[in-house]
């Protein structure tokens, strides 16, 4: 995990030169999104402020040392009698000044190990915000990768669509041909113009998907959405994954891992909850310094100063059942994080086996739908030379048409099938690599 995270952060800047250059790769898509998304970003933030957090002065270990500075000055009124008449003391607007200052450490000794259950959980948070990192990055390439091979998927219909408009235009010129000698009549040839506009609408229409389904990758990238690109790419299935490589990595995806540290976070939360029902015991020591000055008075000045050495006991005895009222909820925090976890086993378990399924149920057709579209496009040449020596109908030539395009969709869309199923399964299992 904390290699994939590595390689995500120094993921190489030059994938930008082939992009600027309006060609996008595979890897120039995926380093540009993993580099761009908000997603991950967000998630990396999470990951630098509990590493912030994970430290013992966040967890109350550490000593405290406050300074205080209090300076009061009075105008006060003074109306003093003594025995001896000749003291008495009458004044008005007399200013007194009133200083304290210290300086105090405090260490906390013991409250109950709640400070180590603290540390605990900050740094199960930390490895809980490491693992959803790592889950983002992979959904992050998952969902590129799709998007991308969705695109080429879409240009390979295209081009079947194309070589479809070749034989249609050809198909009208053998048309004209015999026409012109009186072989052919207008119903041919208005029923071959009808097809071939059929397919450039079919063109038309394939390529605004192409279009918006480059659109929508940009949109994963995080670049302007009008950008232009040029996508060259075939659809080549990785088709030696295995159940059993992938089941047992799956288990440990890090959604799972997540879940598992959050439970730990939830235990320790139970611990701390727990501590705050034991006495806390507290040292502390500084240095006080106190100066009052008046104008008139018993006392004209007075300083004090020196260093002080404390110990404070507390003792928890009643605050309305808060403190247990509390420790029962974290412990059904915990319960709840544990029903997650088993949830997102059975999730990760099922889905698993059920692309599983997906894929190699899509290898399986994709044997014959290679052979059956190669039969189709043998077909499509033969009928055409048989229509151009007259020897097949405008019938003949149109079914063929359709059998070409037919095996020739089944086919891409098989192998995009399989290789949306390939890439799921290797998210499930944290091995998509950028």
């Amino acid at each position: 995990m904390r290699k994939l995270i590595l390689s995500f952060l120094l993921i190489p800047m030059a994938a930008q030169f082939g992009f600027s250059q309006n060609r996008l790769s595979l890897s120039d898509a995926i380093s540009i999104a993993l580099k761009n998304s908000y997603n991950i970003q967000l998630a990396k933030n999470n990951v630098e402020i509990s590493s912030i957090n994970n430290h013992m002065g966040v967890a109350g270990g550490l000593p405290t040392v406050t300074a205080t500075v209090n300076d009061v000055e009075n105008i006060t009124s003074i109306d003093q009698k003594f025995p001896d008449p000749s003291r008495n003391v009458t004044r008005s607007g007399v200013s007194s000044n009133n200083m304290n200052a210290n300086v105090t450490a405090g260490i906390l000794l013991f409250n109950g190990f709640r400070v180590k259950a603290a540390q605990q959980r900050l740094a199960e948070l930390q490895k809980m915000n490491e693992d959803m990192l790592n889950a983002q990055i992979q959904s992050t390439m998952a969902a590129v990768m799709t998007s991308y091979y969705d695109v080429v998927r879409q240009q390979n219909l295209l081009t079947t669509i194309e070589k479809s408009i070749e034989v249609s235009q050809q198909r009208i010129d053998v048309i004209k041909s015999r026409k012109e000698v009186g072989l052919a009549n207008n119903a041919d040839l208005y029923q071959a113009q009808i097809d071939l506009n059929a397919l450039v609408q079919s063109k038309q229409a394939q390529q605004l998907i192409i279009d918006q389904g480059k659109t929508n990758l940009l949109s994963l990238l995080f670049v302007s959405p009008d950008t232009t690109v040029v996508i060259s790419d075939t659809i080549v299935v990785d088709e030696k994954v295995t159940l059993s490589q992938i089941k047992p990595l799956a288990l440990k995806n890090p959604q799972i891992a997540a879940a598992e540290q959050q439970i730990k976070v939830n235990e320790l939360l139970e611990r701390e909850t727990a501590a705050l029902r034991v006495p806390t015991l507290r040292a502390t020591t500084g240095f006080n310094f106190t100066n009052t000055k008046s104008g008139a008075g018993f006392i004209l000045e007075n300083r004090s100063y020196g260093p002080f050495l404390g110990v404070n006991l507390a003792i928890p005895i009643y605050n309305g059942l808060i403190s247990k009222k509390q420790q029962q909820v974290a412990e059904i925090n915990t319960r709840n994080a544990k029903v997650q976890r088993d949830q997102f086993l059975l999730n990760i378990e099922t889905g698993t086996v059920r692309t599983y399924q997906a894929y190699s149920n899509a290898l399986a057709q994709l044997k014959t739908a290679k052979e059956n579209q190669l039969l189709s496009k043998q077909l499509l040449d033969l009928v055409m030379q048989r229509f151009q020596l007259g020897q097949a109908t405008i019938i003949d030539v149109k079914l063929a048409q359709q059998s070409f395009e037919n095996e020739s969709y089944r086919l891409v869309n098989l192998a995009f099938t399989a290789k949306v199923a390939e890439v799921e399964l290797k998210r499930l299992a944290n091995i998509i690599e950028p």
